[in-house]
């Protein structure tokens, strides 16, 4: 199809096109944060202000609290009320590439391994619009992670400001289907599509946070048993666990049923590695020290999951650095092993 490109101030016209077949879903202001929020009809300024949000989009897909149904007691039995996700259609217009990244990496454990149903409805029935990044936070070392902050292969379409014109690129099937449909947009030429270049390579040459990975499962597993190292990364850490509610790969949770009377609900909720109780068992808690827990968030993330999907856990969007309390820094903890 080739690049396309629309006037910044035809946004609006362009989202309202989308609204009449999708729920669109965007980046806004909520009690303070930036969170991906359904688009209120009008307003298009994220594009001036946004950089990232700070709950990442997997929660849109995986919700931190999920009732998955209701039961109730009758005189036969319990009666169970299935509470699936419904089949609309959304967009989620402005994912960054390291975000849509996450995706792909939860997508192996949900749905090429387990095949979660509810992660697995939202996620059959949205449709990702991708914006690239021109100026990265200075938290940020997704170029170390093999992603580029400006381009990406795991949105359907992938927009680049170039300024006065957003330049529209179609990367899957799914997201040429919908620009084919798609009114007000018109050919990009030799010189906006150099523009777009530029500021990819731009945007990648301002990351100047990195993690080195070279041998890195290797050298995790020399020195899983170094405690005193581990006791030394782990001391200021508060166990909050913001770390894993703001990371966009974090997948772990916890479920439970909420019972009054006759009848209640099963409900599940975000957990984290972090968390005193995370692996508490009738018997026993094998991670009860805070330097364990510590420990279990990295081996997971660059050894586990890279041994049992063929992918690191982490894209590099730098969201636990940014908002950790006490500054813990991913990449210092690594570059120290």
């Amino acid at each position: 199809m080739g690049y396309k490109r629309i006037k910044k101030d035809q946004l609006n016209a362009f989202l309202r096109e989308l609204s009449k077949d999708y729920a669109v879903v965007l980046p806004s202001r909520s009690g303070g944060q930036v969170v991906f929020g359904p688009w209120d009809g009008e307003n298009t300024d994220f594009l001036d202000w946004y950089k990232n949000t700070v709950i990442p989009p997997k929660a849109l897909f995986f919700p931190p609290v999920e009732e998955m149904f209701r039961f109730r007691k009758g005189e036969e039995g319990y009666e169970i009320e299935e509470l699936m996700p419904d089949k609309g259609q959304q967009i989620i217009f402005g994912i960054r590439p390291c975000d849509a990244r996450a995706l792909k990496i939860i997508d192996m454990l949900f749905a090429d391994t387990y095949r979660d149903p509810y992660y697995l409805r939202r996620r059959e029935n949205s449709l990702l619009i991708g914006l690239g990044c021109n100026e990265p936070c200075d938290t940020c070392f997704c170029a170390s992670l093999d992603i580029s902050p400006g381009q990406s292969e795991d949105v359907d379409i992938l927009c680049t400001d170039t300024g006065e014109d957003l330049l529209i690129e179609a990367i899957s099937d799914k997201g040429g289907n919908l620009l084919s449909r798609m009114s007000g947009l018109s050919d990009a030429g030799s010189e906006e599509e150099s523009k777009a270049r530029e500021l990819r390579k731009s945007a990648k040459e301002r990351i100047t946070r990195e993690i080195n990975l070279s041998g890195l499962q290797e050298r995790m597993r020399s020195n899983f048993e170094n405690r005193a190292y581990w006791e030394k990364v782990s001391k200021k850490c508060m166990a909050c666990g913001i770390c894993t509610y703001v990371c966009p790969t974090c997948h772990c949770f916890d479920i439970n049923d909420e019972n009054r009377k006759k009848e209640g609900k099963r409900v599940r909720n975000w957990d984290s590695c972090k968390f005193p109780l995370f692996t508490r068992m009738p018997m026993e808690n094998p991670r009860h020290e805070k330097w364990r827990r510590m420990r279990q968030r990295y081996h997971h993330k660059f050894e586990y999951y890279p041994m049992n999907f063929g992918a690191i856990a982490c894209t590099g969007c730098g969201r636990c650095i940014r908002e950790c309390p006490v500054n813990v820094d991913v990449t210092e903890i690594i570059g120290g092993i």
